[in-house]
């Protein structure tokens, strides 16, 4: 068995089994048995099943809720209105996109069919476990595949809640299947079986490396949405009180945990004093403590091991030179114990270092200046990542920041998330997209018949 270590508190929030590759086997074969007749279901039917899926994630809300804030330590207000609640979003996103999608296409003389792709499997992190599942599970499902899921040993639990969900819902036995363990032994086996037609994972770029190279030898198709090192991009004409307020939710939440965080704030030169005083101002609200207390808005981290790496980037930050402007290395006062670090922000950082340019994965903030447009549009771009990003300012001249940014989202002055919009990254942020019209096509191959 695995424990599942509650990281505030050091103790077991429960335990799963500890998958072998025979196991992946075992859940391959129910998969494959049951991919012709799912696959003969009509899209509606799909799509059906898939919003009752939602409906019934919907009403245990607050147990989801719970268990996520107790197995990775998110503060229980955000595991309410996101950890929860966008898992939701997103099975209701697909559900809907059933009806008017374009299952077959007429192409001059041929006939052009969109087929499912058959068994997929889906490996997910423990950032945001429900969601990031949900976000693979719910596309395979109204495409018509079936699926072998492995949910992340270190937050496991919710994938569970999603099995007795979707079978509620009235799926078929074989059709959805979860495998706990490691990535190195049940991950692995997942990524290289010759009978899973897919891989879809969301992790470190590290980590898809190697499923993206365990996969190669059977040629199955490979989605990655892998690390990211955005940046906010504050032109001078932006609402700073607007940029710096945002920047700063998109930096901490979640502890930092997100790949689609904005840990870079790129700032006017003249400007950078002002901007960092509001900041620190800002980052003052952003209370550390016990996830579990509605007023806290930093958790710990998903674990010790993930302490300890985040507080050597700040330790790093601080021997290379940066500013430090707030926090810190160490625990933060009065959390002797527990996963925590101090929310830190450094301020004059050359984007040219670790800091700037290694995914910390920790409220770790680096303030850089930059001059005039070009110049924030080469540091922006000057990562191997490129997964979000973000820009203030005219909108206009904001519009066109963005275009420049090689990264597969940006958001212009604080635009809300759109389920329905394609995510997914460019260069080492990964391939594939999730969400949306384009995060169903992934599980679908084309047929062309001609006639």
């Amino acid at each position: 068995m695995i424990d599942v270590i509650d990281p505030a508190t050091g103790e077991v929030a429960g335990r799963v089994p500890e998958g072998t590759a025979a196991d992946v086997d075992r859940a391959v074969a129910a998969a494959t048995a049951a991919f012709p007749g799912w696959a003969a279901t009509s899209p509606a039917e799909r799509a059906a099943v898939v919003g009752r899926v939602a409906e019934g994630l919907s009403k245990r809300t607050e147990e989801i809720a719970t268990t996520i804030t107790g197995e990775m330590g998110a503060p229980i207000t955000l595991s309410r209105w996101a950890q929860a609640a966008f898992p939701v979003k997103v099975a209701e996103s697909f559900a809907g996109l059933a009806e008017d999608f374009a299952w077959t296409e007429e192409i001059g003389g041929s006939l052009v069919v969109r087929e499912p792709i058959g068994v997929v499997g889906a490996i997910t992190p423990w950032n945001f476990p429900l969601q990031q599942a949900v976000s693979k599970v719910a596309p395979a499902l109204v495409a018509g595949d079936t699926v072998v899921l492995k949910p992340s040993e270190i937050a496991p639990l919710t994938a569970g809640i999603l099995a007795e969900v979707a079978a509620e819902a009235g799926l078929p036995p074989g059709v959805f299947n979860v495998v706990y363990g490691t990535g190195a032994v049940t991950g692995e086996a997942i990524s290289a079986h010759p009978g899973i037609d897919m891989v879809s994972f969301t992790g470190s770029t590290r980590a898809g490396r190697m499923i993206a190279a365990a996969a190669a030898k059977t040629v199955k198709r490979v989605t990655l949405e892998l690390g990211g090192k955005s940046a906010n991009v504050i032109l001078d004409d932006a609402d700073l009180a607007q940029a710096v307020a945002l920047g700063m939710g998109n930096a901490f939440v979640n502890g930092g945990q997100v790949c689609g965080a904005w840990p870079r704030m790129l700032v006017p030169a003249s400007l950078h004093d002002e901007i960092v005083r509001m900041a620190v101002a800002a980052a003052e609200e952003y209370t550390v403590g016990d996830p579990t207390d509605e007023a806290t808005r930093v958790g710990p981290m998903s674990s010790e091991a993930h302490r300890q790496r985040v507080d050597g980037y700040i330790r790093r930050g601080v021997a290379d030179g940066a500013t430090l402007v707030y926090g810190g290395p160490g625990r933060p006062d009065g959390l002797p114990s527990g996963a925590y670090v101090r929310p830190t922000i450094f301020a004059n950082v050359d984007p040219e270092s670790v800091i700037a340019q290694e995914e910390i994965f920790g409220p770790v903030l680096t303030i850089i200046p930059y001059a005039g447009d070009d110049h924030a549009v080469r540091i922006a771009n000057g990562t191997m990542y490129g997964l979000t990003g973000a820009v203030f300012g005219g909108r206009e001249r904001a519009l066109g920041v963005a275009r420049r940014l090689r990264t597969g989202q940006v958001d212009v002055n604080g635009a809300q998330w759109n389920p329905l919009a394609p995510f997914g990254g460019y260069k080492q942020s990964g391939n594939g997209r999730e969400f949306g019209r384009q995060g169903l096509e992934e599980y679908l191959e084309t047929k062309s018949i001609q006639r």
